[in-house]
């Protein structure tokens, strides 16, 4: 089975799989979100942070490979009376168009290879604004322990080294946290978690 077969299969069920509130990480950066601007959305899913990003008045560009993800993720945006634009993109294919916006999101999406996951950040980077405020959160390597969610491949998991070696040469500044942490976000995301957090500007 294909990834994008797998999360078609997951998103195709009635229930948001993580749950119709942003993630929690995301939502503690509210104050350093701009009041205005451009977000890209990095798989997005069911845009639970999509949406959530358009209640702070912002212009949100979600991309997710699922079309059974984007009529969940226009249902909730009705709901919440909100407009976003949702496209449908293979991670591996957005191009990532040069310096066009002024936030950048990616919330667990650790599906990619070592390579794609290069491209991906590459790509991310490049897309931000001088300036650009840049958001990631994902499972490091001790989430083995705690089977709660995210990937079963060692490869496909954070570490601060990781970050370092895509970002630091390209953010003026950045913060990495590691640390452990209940989530409550549907069942796709329930009970102890093991992630790292990155916050940082671009040059």
């Amino acid at each position: 089975m294909s990834e994008h077969e797998r999360w078609q299969g997951r998103y195709a069920a009635e229930e948001y799989v993580f749950g119709e509130e942003p993630n929690a990480f995301l939502a503690a950066q509210k104050d350093l979100l701009p009041k205005s601007g451009k977000v890209l959305a990095v798989a997005d899913g069911e845009a639970r942070n999509g949406v959530w990003l358009a209640q702070q008045g912002l212009d949100v560009h979600s991309i997710d490979f699922s079309s059974n993800a984007h009529v969940k993720a226009r249902a909730l945006a009705a709901k919440r009376g909100v407009e976003l634009k949702l496209e449908i993109w293979d991670i591996d294919d957005f191009p990532f168009p040069e310096n066009t916006y002024d936030v950048v999101v990616e919330v667990f999406t650790q599906f990619s290879t070592p390579e794609e996951r290069g491209r991906k950040w590459a790509g991310m980077l490049r897309t931000l604004k001088p300036g650009g405020l840049l958001l990631i959160e994902g499972y490091t390597p001790k989430q083995l322990e705690y089977k709660t969610g995210g990937p079963k491949e060692l490869d496909r998991l954070y570490t601060r080294e990781m970050l370092e070696a895509a970002f630091a040469k390209g953010l003026s500044r950045y913060e990495i946290k590691e640390y452990d942490a209940h989530f409550d976000e549907g069942g796709g995301h329930a009970g102890m978690g093991a992630v790292i957090d990155l916050v940082g500007y671009k040059k």
